[in-house]
């Protein structure tokens, strides 16, 4: 089963508060960008990514992929102001049909069993998305204080890639343009289709590196796999 994937890539990352694209962050000795390419260019199943990007980072991005011979991105694509927006444009240059994942640039720890299996729950059901169960007891709260213990067995984290038909995800990317919606992420535009959305189980080490501590994390991920290869 092989698949297509778009990586958003246009973020500023003001959160992590590094005066540039936080995708451009060295993690042990290599930028973030470059471990996420590095999963599904060693992958396969993968038949190509598409990228988007902040046209400023064009350059350094396209000497990147030179470096380490990244060779399956086949598309630059310029960003959108918000990550909804840099998907579609990244979708309108597909053409053909079947499975396309969305990812987060700046999860660079996603497994490849994990990418097929939710490759092939997508194949099999049109729609599926990668999770893990929530860990810690949920609140619900209004003006802060606590009106529900929400109960958690039913909650999951959501994680990416998230995987689609393709031409399911265009239909529901166009019906979110039409109506000018904003979702949270790509299953949420599905689901106001009334399109089933499926749920895989990751793992917990399949963060978003997002702010200054979530690169302490990310290097004992490192080590820890480093320890379990050898």
């Amino acid at each position: 089963m092989t698949y297509q994937v778009i990586i958003p890539a246009a973020g500023l990352g003001k959160r992590m508060r590094a005066g540039k694209n936080k995708l451009l962050l060295e993690l042990n000795g290599v930028p973030i960008l470059v471990h996420t390419l590095r999963v599904f260019e060693e992958d396969e199943a993968c038949d190509g990514v598409i990228l988007a990007i902040h046209p400023q980072d064009t350059k350094e991005i396209n000497r990147l992929l030179q470096k380490y011979q990244i060779s399956k991105v086949s598309d630059l694509v310029p960003g959108g102001d918000e990550r909804q927006h840099s998907i579609f444009n990244a979708l309108k240059t597909v053409e053909a049909d079947g499975i396309i994942l969305v990812h987060d640039a700046a999860r660079p720890f996603i497994q490849k069993i994990h990418i097929h299996r939710l490759t092939q729950k997508a194949e099999d059901t049109g729609a599926a998305i990668m999770g893990v169960p929530a860990k810690d007891t949920m609140k619900k709260q209004k003006d802060g204080v606590v009106v529900e213990t929400v109960e958690r067995s039913s909650l999951w984290a959501v994680q990416t890639p998230q995987a689609f038909r393709i031409s399911l995800l265009k239909k529901a990317y166009q019906k979110a343009e039409e109506d000018k919606f904003l979702g949270t992420d790509d299953a949420s535009l599905v689901e106001r289709l009334d399109f089933p959305v499926s749920i895989v189980e990751g793992d917990y080490d399949n963060i978003k590196l997002t702010t200054p501590e979530d690169l302490y994390f990310a290097e004992a991920i490192i080590k820890k796999r480093e320890k379990e290869f050898y």
